[in-house]
């Protein structure tokens, strides 16, 4: 492997503003969440037709399903809202490292909107910094994700959900 440590990578004056940016950049939304606030009722109104809403978060009171708990990932198909916790952000592209912490990883893609928690002190410049934060636990898969899915590949329009979330909105907690 090269030596990496004479790069210079990109840094920013305010990683937090910059991460903002970029994740709305690529279609994310982004909530600033008051200390205090019930996390429920952020969920609610942001989503208020929502029937199924999956999470194994201990916060997260209204969910109808556990990934935790169902007999099989095809078991949260028809999941209205997945909620789930990023670990950091990354400024430079506006995505979130979300390692593996539940049993069926398929509510991080199978969710037709996606939530995810994040704490606004972890956010980091660039990418570099990002894998060097990198942990793997007991099931051994993480991702980035940066804004919903998306693709043109078909006659160049732009089709949201292709793959995976219609929606993301990022709750930035103190």
């Amino acid at each position: 492997m090269p030596d990496l440590s004479d790069i210079q990578a990109i840094t920013y004056p305010d990683p937090l503003a910059q991460f903002v940016k970029m994740s709305e950049m690529v279609g994310g939304h982004v909530i600033e969440v008051d200390a205090g606030r019930d996390i429920n009722t952020l969920i609610q109104e942001r989503y208020p037709e929502a029937k199924e809403i999956a999470s194994n978060l201990p916060e997260v009171t209204i969910a109808t399903r556990n990934p935790d708990t169902v007999g099989h990932a095809h078991d949260l198909n028809g999941t209205d809202v997945g909620v789930i916790r990023g670990m950091f952000g990354v400024a430079e592209n506006g995505c979130i490292w979300i390692p593996q912490q539940m049993k069926e990883k398929a509510v991080c893609f199978i969710s037709e909107n996606l939530v995810i928690l994040l704490k606004k002190s972890e956010i980091v410049n660039n990418m570099h910094e990002a894998y060097r934060r990198i942990e793997f636990n007991d099931y051994g898969y993480g991702t980035f994700i940066s804004g919903p899915s998306k693709t043109a590949d078909i006659a160049q329009v732009l089709v949201m959900g292709a793959q995976a979330a219609r929606s993301v909105t990022i709750f930035l907690m103190p």
